[in-house]
């Protein structure tokens, strides 16, 4: 069974950066995916895929954040490097996994979740 554990999120000033980090352990698949999600304040949202990483090495992004954020892996742990933030991408940051060629950016296709992290950005 995979587990993740996320880490890194905090206050941050509208523009400013932060690097968010997911520690995955349990996986012997050689095919899985590993994905940043965000559920907005409210209580109608729901988890959004903000991007994704495939163990054929593509990524992919939601179209908000395309150009100001990155993921990476590096190891065992998943890094998701968000530039430029903005006050709407205030919200709990979720490390989620599956095993499998799928890779995209919608929730139900994985399978493993943490904790979340949460990421609060003020103007």
């Amino acid at each position: 069974q995979i587990q993740v554990v996320e880490s890194g999120g905090g206050s941050v000033q509208a523009g400013g950066s932060l690097r968010l980090a997911c520690k995955a352990s349990g996986y012997t698949h050689s095919r899985y995916c590993l994905g940043w999600f965000r559920q907005l304040p409210g209580p109608t949202t729901w988890r959004e895929g903000v991007a994704s990483f495939g163990s054929d090495g593509r990524s992919r992004y939601a179209d908000s954040v395309q150009g100001r954020f990155t993921i990476a892996k590096e190891a065992s742990t998943l890094y998701l490097q968000m530039n430029n933030l903005i006050p709407e991408g205030t919200g709990m940051y979720y490390c989620a996994a599956r095993t499998g060629y799928l890779c995209t950016l919608n929730r139900e296709d994985f399978t493993y979740w943490g904790q979340g992290t949460q990421v609060t950005v003020s103007s």
